[in-house]
């Protein structure tokens, strides 16, 4: 049976979504940032680390 390979990947991004939403959410409640920071922060890192988990899990065979 073949299995999907870029199923770690879904995993991974739904577990980083999770992350986001919570990290979010506590970032809201305390406004311990200025927003610019807080969206930066909630997309540009999971965005990157989405795209070099992805780029490794094609990569292989």
């Amino acid at each position: 049976m073949k299995r999907n390979r870029l199923t770690p990947w879904v995993v991974g991004a739904v577990m980083i979504l999770a992350a986001v939403l919570y990290v979010g959410y506590r970032m809201w409640l305390t406004n311990c940032a200025p927003l610019g920071i807080e969206l930066g922060v909630l997309t540009a890192i999971p965005v990157i680390y989405l795209v070099l988990m992805y780029l490794t899990f094609v990569s292989q065979e």
